[in-house]
């Protein structure tokens, strides 16, 4: 069970939710970096990342062995940059993977949730950094462009923080 602070996966959670795609990063066999998107299918209340893969995939056993992972969130049009560090674990549950299945998912399996391949990973969050603007776009076009024709540092609302989760 997690001991995450229920404020810090609250503010996760909302900052993530409408990013569907984030890039999974992970380690192969010989420890070189790989990042490839993924869905994002949802956070649990304890902050866990939920994603459908397949068995026979490079991510699923380079995992098994090495399950230090990166997630990294982008809605660039609203300035909001999320990384979350954590520990992916496999999960082949049948009544859990029918419980997400969702057209999405039976157009790579079209077997159904059934499917032997059909597999689940959760990622439990130990860290998460964001950088968030609240200011408009035009605002921050605006501080952009009068920070380059001053020679000053930008003057945006943003908001930056560390959550060890």
């Amino acid at each position: 069970m997690s001991t995450h602070d229920s404020k810090d996966i609250a503010d996760l959670k909302s900052r993530i939710k409408e990013v569907r795609f984030p890039m999974f990063t992970w380690q192969d066999e010989h420890g070189h970096l790989l990042s490839q998107p993924m869905t994002q299918e949802e956070v649990d209340d304890a902050g866990g990342v939920w994603f459908f893969t397949s068995t026979p995939t490079a991510l699923w056993d380079c995992i098994a062995h090495r399950p230090q992972v990166n997630l990294s969130f982008a809605k660039p049009e609203d300035s909001l940059f999320v990384s979350v560090s954590g520990l992916a674990e496999r999960v082949v549950d049948r009544e859990r993977i029918r419980a997400m299945w969702n057209a999405g998912v039976q157009a790579w399996f079209p077997a159904g949730p059934d499917d032997e391949h059909a597999v689940l990973i959760r990622v439990e969050p130990h860290s998460a950094e964001y950088w968030d603007s609240h200011d408009s776009k035009m605002v921050r076009l605006f501080a952009y462009a009068k920070a380059a024709m001053t020679g000053t540092r930008p003057d945006v609302d943003a908001e930056h923080r560390t959550m060890k989760l």
